[in-house]
């Protein structure tokens, strides 16, 4: 047709097409929306970010490092006392450490105490078992008004819940396994 021109090798390689009167296809027209999509998502993220506060990587992980390991010294602490003071070994030391830890971690809750520490020391806080005890208390703490059943009973595993299933379902999987091959 007249008007009608074929695209030459170089066109074809860069990837344009052409429709009939020679200007340029629907694929580089969606090209360049897209690259005009992608410009505006970089200004933004830039515009977000120059309003954002620069983070302190290493200020929080030392944080973290420094408030998790003074609190697995209190468990140590308490490990070394329950066994020089009232002679405990083997279960009965690891069961009276770990419970101890578990009335400090929920003691810690209610008095707002192990907020703060998880405020000022991220992930530092969360060690297992004082972490898993504030995660069982702080619901507890915060549905006590909805009354002892509807509120503190069926909220207070709301966090906690989950571990606790899969933790005695994959305990039990193992249990059955280790029967079976008879070890």
């Amino acid at each position: 047709m007249p008007g009608e021109r074929e695209p030459h090798m170089a066109d074809e390689r860069k990837g344009m097409s052409f429709d009939r009167k020679g200007g340029k296809g629907e694929q580089t027209r969606r090209t360049d929306e897209q690259s005009q999509g992608s410009r505006i998502n970089e200004n933004y993220l830039e515009y977000v970010r120059s309003f954002a506060p620069p983070t302190k990587h290493f200020h929080n992980c030392f944080r973290a490092f420094i408030v998790g390991g003074a609190i697995c010294c209190v468990g140590q602490f308490l490990r070394t006392v329950f066994e020089t003071v009232f002679s405990l070994s083997g279960d009965e030391l690891a069961g009276a450490t770990s419970m101890a830890l578990i009335f400090l971690g929920c003691l810690l809750t209610g008095l707002g105490v192990y907020d703060r520490i998880g405020k000022a020391a991220g992930a530092g806080s969360i060690v297992p078992i004082t972490g898993f005890a504030n995660s069982v208390c702080s619901p507890a703490l915060e549905f006590k008004a909805e009354g002892m059943i509807t509120g503190l009973a069926a909220k207070m595993f709301t966090v906690a819940g989950p571990i606790i299933v899969y933790g005695v379902l994959s305990g039990a999987c193992v249990g059955v396994l280790y029967f079976l091959l008879g070890l």
